[in-house]
């Protein structure tokens, strides 16, 4: 008998690895079916900081395009001669001072992992993803593939990713990285020299990054260039996949080359909505997607944001709703500065939002779109999602009639999330009546947006 169960366990475990074995294309692994974890989480932080935190400018009224205000972009604007980084430049820090000189002054003096991780956690967030190297190929962890350019060797003098990992796992977050397939002053990142940057420098760091700190999320980014053959993505991919030690649960996006967008990967992505300067995922995307966006103009701190720039806690509530109730993640940005304090504005947004999902997060984490939904409409904001047989009605404007929901079915109980209030519902035909209860502003059970949940309404 105990033969036998070894024998089973071993035909078990064969089998499993059979399962999880993936060749290097994308046929073979855009079978791969996304993580359940992150498809649940629906809300993580993004956090874009190194040596552009510095600066930490960009036009913000001067300019229109969403790109062009990003201060993360500060030494290709450098680099390109763009009229307003170059005249803030030379007026701040005049004509002999280089974007690397910013290496030695971004030394996160202030920065702590746990407080971050904390903040993170308060507000809601389920995972975490940060900037292990930028395009400016600034690393946030002593890497040994960019010697004396990275956090360990300059400026900070700190292990910035390890630091965070450690403290976000801690905090019962699950971790990831960004990681740029570019880097604007790469001597070997150019036509002639790109196979041997992939094969010397991007794939090593690449593995490098995942063996040391066991990331749960890449987002990789800068694809644009070079077709995913080129770089070699689906190498990659198939080590990360079958070899990795987080083969089993890693999410990676859908930016691995040129022609790779919304195409391949666990999630697709849009950023301000936008998918490089074509409107991004709309309302009725099938395979899983996250949208991600800063506070403000920027993904990196920009000291010359103003209140009118950032989305206020309604507003970013109201996206969260959004995204989630089309099927989406969002990945909300913060910009730390280069001391590593987190700017008050964005803690308190992000507080808000806690605020909020402590109170209805049951309607988001682990939903999925109703299919049925209909069309939102601006003069209706009524949105949905579902768990199970439970639909969820979310309101971003208290309603002072009552809602129509267009389904056909009798719940089992109706109620209003974070409230006691008795609900009353009526049905007509194919559609159901959700009248608001009456009540007081002291009584209101959280601000911003409200829900009310359907139990076992759906099949």
């Amino acid at each position: 008998m105990k033969y036998l169960l070894m024998q089973l366990l071993v035909l078990c475990t064969t089998t499993s690895l059979l399962a999880q074995s993936y060749q290097p294309n994308w046929e073979s692994l855009d079978k791969r079916e996304t993580p359940q974890w992150w498809s649940d989480a629906k809300f993580g932080i993004f956090i874009h900081w190194g040596p552009y935190s510095v600066p930490a400018y960009a036009p913000v009224d001067e300019v229109e395009g969403v790109y062009e205000k990003y201060a993360e972009h500060y030494e290709n604007r450098l680099l390109h001669g763009n009229k307003f980084f170059a005249e803030y430049h030379r007026k701040t820090y005049g004509d002999h001072i280089t974007y690397r000189d910013f290496a030695p002054m971004f030394k996160a003096e202030h920065f702590q992992a746990n407080k971050w991780a904390d903040l993170f956690k308060r507000a809601g967030a389920k995972y975490v993803v940060l900037t292990s190297k930028h395009h400016d190929g600034f690393c946030l962890w002593p890497s040994q593939y960019s010697p004396r350019w990275n956090s360990m060797d300059i400026g900070a003098n700190r292990d910035l990713a390890g630091e965070l990992t450690q403290a976000v796992k801690d905090a019962g977050l699950h971790m990831g990285f960004y990681y740029s397939l570019l880097e604007w002053s790469h001597p070997l990142y150019k036509k002639e020299t790109i196979h041997n940057w992939v094969d010397t420098h991007m794939i090593p760091q690449m593995k490098e990054l995942v063996s040391a700190y066991q990331p749960e999320i890449i987002f990789s980014d800068g694809e644009w260039d070079y077709p995913s053959e080129t770089l070699k993505s689906v190498e990659f991919l198939a080590w990360l996949y079958n070899e990795s030690p987080v083969k089993e649960h890693v999410v990676v996006n859908d930016r691995w080359g040129k022609e790779t967008r919304s195409k391949h990967g666990d999630y697709y992505t849009t950023e301000y909505d936008l998918i490089h300067n074509e409107k991004g995922i709309g309302d009725k995307a099938t395979h899983p997607w996250e949208e991600s966006r800063g506070i403000g103009t920027s993904y990196g701190y920009n000291q010359f944001e103003t209140t009118a720039h950032y989305f206020s806690s309604k507003q970013l509530i109201d996206l969260l709703i959004d995204k989630v109730s089309n099927g989406g993640n969002l990945l909300l940005n913060v910009g730390p500065k280069a001391n590593g304090l987190i700017p008050v504005i964005m803690e308190q947004r992000l507080l808000d939002m806690g605020e909020w999902l402590a109170v209805n997060g049951d309607a988001i984490y682990g939903t999925t779109a109703w299919q049925e939904r209909p069309n939102n409409k601006a003069n209706e904001p009524v949105y949905y999602t579902r768990k199970g047989n439970d639909l969820y009605v979310i309101c971003t404007r208290w309603p002072e009639q009552p809602i129509h929901v267009p389904i056909d079915g009798k719940p089992q109980n109706v109620s209003l999330l974070g409230s006691d209030a008795t609900i009353k519902t009526s049905s007509k035909g194919k559609a159901l009546s959700i009248t608001p209860p009456a009540v007081g502003p002291a009584e209101m059970p959280c601000a911003h947006a409200w829900v009310f949940k359907l139990e076992g309404i759906l099949q």
